[in-house]
């Protein structure tokens, strides 16, 4: 008998056993051509693959979209909002539900002159 991963064949006429009991005392029958094989001691088997192996639409269509990087990540959404303090044209702006589903998010404002405000939507 032989055994290729977790996979067992007749020595003689390389037909697929039956699964193996992993006691290497039992005798398993082949159902080709009679042969009697030893069956195996158990032994755990691991096996990785690459996600390239299994070609899928899905995945191709993945590689057209953008992956984020940590430093895109860190980047806050900037609005078109004049800083009451010192005027600047733009800030930027994040969201939280702080309050009941039913209700809006807040909106957190924040310049870099380091001027903050909140708004309820």
């Amino acid at each position: 008998m032989s055994a290729i991963g977790s996979l067992i064949f007749c020595v003689d006429c390389g037909n697929l056993l039956n699964e193996s009991t992993g006691d290497e005392n039992t005798i398993l029958v082949c159902d080709i051509c009679g042969t009697k094989n030893r069956d195996i001691a158990p032994k755990t088997i691991i096996s990785e693959s690459k996600p390239e192996a299994f070609p899928s639409a899905l995945r191709s269509k993945r590689s057209a979209v953008r992956t984020l990087t940590a430093e895109d990540k860190k980047k806050d959404a900037v609005i078109a909002h004049t800083c009451d303090q010192c005027g600047r044209p733009e800030m930027t702006f994040y969201t939280l539900q702080l309050r009941s589903a039913d209700e809006g998010t807040t909106v957190f404002y924040s310049c870099e002159c380091g001027y903050k405000f909140s708004t309820n939507n």
